[in-house]
């Protein structure tokens, strides 16, 4: 097996992982085809895989284990994002691979998969522990689910755990309904909702950044910084995905979830340590702090967009109503702005502002914190419209250059006291000289090793909801006037017009 290089980085640190099996159900989806698979290669390239590891994909395709091999081979080839792809460290890892096919709803299904996994076990020596992927249509949760509880393979001679991929329900009253159903068979303890933005690295980084240093968290607070924004724009449109995501929208794809686990993380108090539910409980004491807005306050503190037809870079870019599968008079916001605030003392005040949106002129997942100005502009006239313009900021990128950078004044050279903004960058790639790992390798590493830290709870789901669904009911029941923002641009104007009210303005990132 290759050397990767990483094995002997001295900043690297990697709790042991125990030999184990993951079952994904759907296997043949688009999620394992672009993520999960080619994250287990590159964990087994990285040799970060224990040698009793196997994988068993259920879908409803029939296919031998051999056929499921050359499958996923095709998949890890295409969409391996970095690193080289190596046959022979191939050949070893898909000897682990292997297949069973039914319907979710059979519960001879999970007999068969019981007996499956029993066969793995002896062949792979996986010590009895299972991993359980629900990688399917959100329908097919409580179905797979129920099943593996009537097979019981919840338990076992090691450890038994399910990873849930969003989204948790449509509203909060389903997703209490479907924890309902986790819950029947599976305790809490085992149980991993995966959220994949919060196992992006620079997400990451920003508890490190926060609480790994003593001369940020003193900003941190009401008296220094003015307000937050969040930043999820992604250039293309809904790339053959019209049907879902007419029924989802950008507040319910993006915000409701990832968004809202990034401002807690931005804003949460300090654990007690590091460790899972110290910094869970954190989060979710955050996310119940948000205020939630009363109907008749959603049309100021909301606002729904719409991509229309353009020219984009000399090229015709349909509008979402045109796109396949979408109904030519559909209402789905492919944008949402909204205005947040936290009552706590830390925070009390301090908007929060977060957007989300599909065509956008570029893809950029960022958050920038906006310091007060300083009390005197004592310098040359213009300094105080300088500062004006260009306040002291902090940026952390997400995606698609992960980094930090932070802006603030400095002297310009010659005589006389003139100011001008600089920017102190840092940059991942640039920094530390090795790749960083994808959300996917992380999560699932840590769902193996039994570290929840990454994950959401139910509670935090719950919460999560709890402040969209306010605007999503003020959205569903109000007359949009849909296109409202062409392709290729920043979103509507009443966005803009939603932070002129506080003396503010979105930035372009």
């Amino acid at each position: 097996m290759p050397d990767s290089g990483r094995l002997d980085d001295p900043l690297r640190y990697d709790a042991p992982v125990d030999p184990a099996t993951i079952t994904i159900f759907g296997a043949t989806g688009d999620l394992t085809r672009r993520k999960l698979m080619p994250a287990l290669y590159r964990l087994a390239y990285e040799r970060r895989l224990p040698a009793g590891f196997a994988v068993v994909g259920v879908s409803r395709t029939r296919m031998s284990d051999d056929a499921f091999r050359d499958r996923m081979k095709a998949a890890v080839e295409s969409h391996l994002e970095d690193g080289p792809f190596d046959e022979e460290l191939w050949d070893g890892f898909a000897r682990g691979l292997f297949y069973l096919s039914g319907d979710l709803q059979d519960r001879e299904l999970y007999l068969q998969l019981k007996r499956k996994l029993d066969q793995v076990d002896q062949e792979r020596q996986t010590a009895g522990n299972v991993l359980f992927y629900l990688s399917t249509q959100p329908s097919h949760y409580a179905p797979a689910v129920s099943g593996l509880g009537s097979a019981n393979l919840q338990a076992g001679g090691g450890w038994r755990r399910l990873i849930v991929e969003k989204p948790i329900g449509h509203d909060r009253a389903s997703a209490a309904e479907l924890n309902l159903e986790l819950r029947r068979v599976f305790d809490e303890e085992q149980i991993y909702r995966i959220d994949h933005y919060l196992g992006k690295e620079t997400v990451q980084n920003i508890l490190a950044f926060r609480f790994g240093n003593g001369i940020f968290e003193p900003l941190w607070n009401r008296r220094y910084v003015s307000h937050v924004q969040i930043t999820a724009a992604e250039s293309i449109g809904v790339e053959g995905r019209g049907a879902y995501y007419q029924e989802a929208g950008a507040l319910r794809d993006m915000i409701q979830n990832h968004l809202l686990q990034v401002l807690a993380t931005i804003a949460m108090e300090p654990p007690a340590a590091y460790e899972p539910d110290a910094v869970r409980d954190e989060r979710a004491k955050l996310l119940r702090a948000i205020r939630v807005w009363k109907p008749e306050e959603v049309s100021e503190y909301a606002v729904a967009g719409q991509y229309g037809p353009a020219r984009v870079a000399g090229q015709h870019v349909a509008g979402f109503r045109e796109e396949g599968g979408v109904d030519p008079d559909a209402v789905t916001d492919t944008y949402a702005a909204v205005t947040l605030e936290v009552d706590n003392w830390r925070w009390a005040g301090v908007p929060f502002y977060i957007r989300s949106g599909k065509r956008m002129p570029k893809r950029v997942t960022d958050v920038a914190i906006e310091f007060n100005r300083a009390p005197l502009a004592m310098f040359e006239a213009g300094a105080g419209r300088m500062q004006e313009t260009y306040p002291n900021l902090l940026v952390i990128r997400i995606q698609p250059q992960e980094g930090i950078s932070l802006r603030f004044f400095s002297k310009q050279p010659g005589s006389g006291m003139r100011l001008r903004p600089v920017t102190m960058d840092f940059n991942y790639g640039a920094s530390f000289g090795v790749r960083s790992p994808s959300a996917y390798e992380t999560l699932l590493l840590d769902a193996m090793r039994g570290d929840a830290t990454l994950f959401t709870r139910q509670d935090m789901v719950e919460a999560s909801w709890t402040v969209v669904e306010p605007v999503m009911q003020h959205w569903s029941s109000t007359r949009h006037e849909f296109p409202n923002y062409a392709a290729g641009t920043w979103g509507p104007a009443a966005s803009e017009r939603m932070l002129e009210r506080r003396g503010h303005r979105w930035r372009v990132p």
